[in-house]
C-alpha cells in the first residue's frame, strides 16, 4: 500500500495551503478550506492519519475519498482553483498564483490531479498522513 503525505504550511483566510507527496516523492500543491473546527463542508480536516479509498464520484469521476474523519464523509481529492471550489475536500494543483480577487489559488489543477492519480495507478486505497498546525 502506498503512503501519501500532505504537509500544510500556510494558513490564510482564503485557504489552507500545502504540498502533497506519494511515497516520499513530491507530486503537487494543495488548497483546502481554512480550519473551522472540522465543520462539515466548511473546514479542512484535522491533522492526523486517515485511510483513503478509490471511489467513482458522480461529479468528479475516478478519485479517492478520505475516510475515518469524525463527523464527516464524502471528503474527496479533486481539481479546482480556490478554497471555494471545495466543500471540505482537498484540491490539487501544480503551483500557487494570485486569483482575480487577491486570494491565492492553485493552477494547472487538472494536470496535477491526473499526476496524482497516475502515481496511485493500481491502488484501491492508501494511507494519508496530514501534518502541520491548523489555525
Amino acid at each position: 500500500m502506498k503512503s501519501v503525505l500532505l504537509v500544510r504550511g500556510f494558513y490564510r483566510e482564503d485557504g489552507t495551503f500545502g504540498m502533497l507527496g506519494v511515497d516520499s516523492v513530491p507530486i503537487c500543491v494543495s488548497v483546502e478550506r481554512p480550519w473551522a473546527n472540522n465543520q462539515k463542508g466548511i473546514s479542512c480536516i484535522p491533522v492526523g492519519v486517515y485511510q483513503c479509498k478509490r471511489v467513482n464520484s458522480p461529479k468528479f469521476g475516478n478519485t479517492f475519498e478520505v475516510t475515518g474523519v469524525s463527523g464527516r464523509s464524502e471528503i474527496l481529492f479533486h481539481s479546482g482553483n480556490v478554497d471555494d471550489d471545495s466543500h471540505g475536500c482537498i484540491i490539487l494543483g501544480e503551483n500557487f498564483e494570485p486569483w482575480t480577487d487577491g486570494s491565492v489559488s492553485v493552477r494547472s489543477s487538472k494536470q496535477a490531479f491526473s499526476e496524482f492519480l497516475q502515481a496511485l495507478v493500481g491502488e484501491e486505497s492508501f494511507e494519508l498522513t496530514i501534518t502541520g498546525v491548523v489555525k
